[in-house]
This record gives C-alpha cells, structure tokens and sequence, in this order.
C-alpha cells in the first residue's frame, strides 16, 4: 500500500534530531504529513539544536514547512489536545504513524491505551485500526518495564526501532548517523530512499 497521509510524533526523548530530519526527508516525498510535537520535545529542541522551534501549532507549521522545504500545506501540525484532529479518529486515520524519538512514557501509554494526548490518542488509533507503526525509541539502558511495553506492543504490530544507528557504512559526522536510522524508518515503510544503500548493495 503506498502512503499517502503519515502521522509524525515528536516527544521529548533526547534525539530529536532524528525527528526533524525524518520530517526533512518526508517532505521530498510529497506524504501528507501530519506533525504531533510534545511541550518537552520543545524544551529539548532548545536543548539539541539552535533552532528556535515555535510554540503554538500555526507558527510550528510554518517553521517545518519552511525548514523541510516542503509543499504549501504538506505539512499540518495539531496541538496536544486538538481532539478535533484526522488522527484522533478511525475515520481519519493516517495510513502510518512513526513517532520519532519516542520516549519510554509514551512507550508506556501506548501499551496501556492510556490516550491523555493527542499522540497517545493518535497512536491508540493506529494500533486498533491496524496501521503501519514504528516508535523510535530513545533511552538507556532499558528496564524490565520497558522491555514488557515493547514486548506488548510488538505482539499488537508495532515496529519497535530503537535508535541505533549501524557503523557498516562508516559514518564520517553525526548526520551520517542520523541518516543511517531515518533511511531504516522509511525501509520499513516502503518508502524510497537513497540515504543507504541496502546491505549488499554498495
């Protein structure tokens, strides 16, 4: 099946680079992209990166559009409690959902249907309506809870990718690594990509 609408979370796991980037490279593609962006993934912005990341919603679309270079209203970006949202509805589900980095709280929410936010709500849906899903998650080292919300997870479908990237390729910077687990992402979707090459291939 080939993507036409994507669902994109970015929660406050440190890595946040990894979400933009994977934004970055969506846009090319000309997905519809729908961006749900936690408060401590902004916090974190501030943290990782000198971009001045926006608070409210319309100026975020705006940025990301801009930084992605992306297609007037490829982009939409919906707020925390934006229940009104496609996503938060069956009816309007993407046809996949990466959250990316995820954080081992919204691990836990996922595997609990706990929907307290839009991404938890979003995520909800995608695993009921049996949706594509990949949670890059971000931490170290894991717990045993940790490890029993994946293993619960993956048996509903979803794609646990934890954030680490390969040295095959020798990365020379940290965008090479960065690359090397955003072109996995978009292997797993079905989505082209010349990021990587695929083992054997180079």
């Amino acid at each position: 099946m080939a993507i036409k609408t994507l669902t994109v979370a970015i929660t406050g796991a440190s890595g946040i680079q990894y979400g933009l980037r994977l934004l970055e490279v969506l846009a090319q593609s000309k997905i519809q992209l729908r961006v749900l962006i936690s408060r401590p993934a902004q916090v974190v912005a501030t943290m990782e990166t000198d971009l001045d990341l926006p608070g409210q919603t319309g100026e975020q679309e705006v940025f990301l559009t801009e930084y992605c270079k992306a297609e007037p209203g490829q982009i939409q970006v919906y707020g925390r409690e934006q229940w009104s949202a496609p996503v938060a509805s069956g009816s309007g589900v993407s046809d996949a959902m990466v959250v990316c980095p995820c954080t081992t709280g919204t691990l836990s929410s996922l595997a609990t249907g706990a929907s307290r936010s839009l991404i938890e709500r979003a995520g909800d849906v995608s695993i009921k309506e049996r949706k594509p899903m990949i949670l890059v998650v971000r931490e170290t080292p894991f717990s045993s809870i940790h490890l029993e919300n994946m293993l619960r997870l993956s048996q509903a479908g979803v794609t646990i990718m934890p954030a680490n990237p390969g040295f095959y390729h020798r990365p020379e910077q940290v965008e090479d690594l960065i690359d090397f687990m955003i072109a996995r992402i978009l292997d797993h979707l079905d989505i082209p990509q010349d990021l990587m090459p695929q083992w054997g291939t180079s």
